[in-house]
């Protein structure tokens, strides 16, 4: 096995472990740094990049980032949550953003899925197909 796939296959584990319930786990990671800071493994700085490339994967894919033009009622949080945590299979948190430049709607990214039901997603498909 080469050492960039037992690096990656390292950073896994320490992501397994920083897991709880199958969610991240802010704590566990903080103990896993903590336990690499004083047992450092060898290529310490390439395993570090590994887990942390591998904890922001984690975090998008557990978070709906939610854009909207104008005011999102809490109801309307808590569907998308309960929504896209049906749709994934596991829980889901939403964090928002206002874009007026959206013009109305809403666009929802979750890991690499973005979810665009927007007026100006729209004027962009349209401008798409007519060109």
């Amino acid at each position: 096995m080469t050492r960039d796939k037992q690096i990656i296959n390292y950073a896994k584990g320490l992501l397994k472990i920083s897991l709880e319930d199958g969610e991240f786990s802010e704590e566990r990671a903080s103990a896993v740094l903590q336990y690499l800071e004083k047992n450092p493994p060898r290529k310490y700085a390439s395993v570090l990049k590994e887990y942390l490339k591998l904890v922001q994967r984690e975090v998008a894919n557990s978070t709906a980032a939610v854009e909207h033009a104008g005011e999102l009622s809490s109801s309307a949080i808590e569907a998308i949550k309960a929504k896209f945590s049906a749709h994934y299979g596991r829980k889901i948190s939403v964090t928002t953003r206002q874009n007026d430049s959206l013009i109305a709607g809403l666009r929802v990214r979750v890991g690499c899925d973005v979810y665009d039901s927007s007026v100006a997603g729209s004027l962009h498909e349209l401008e798409a197909t007519l060109s």
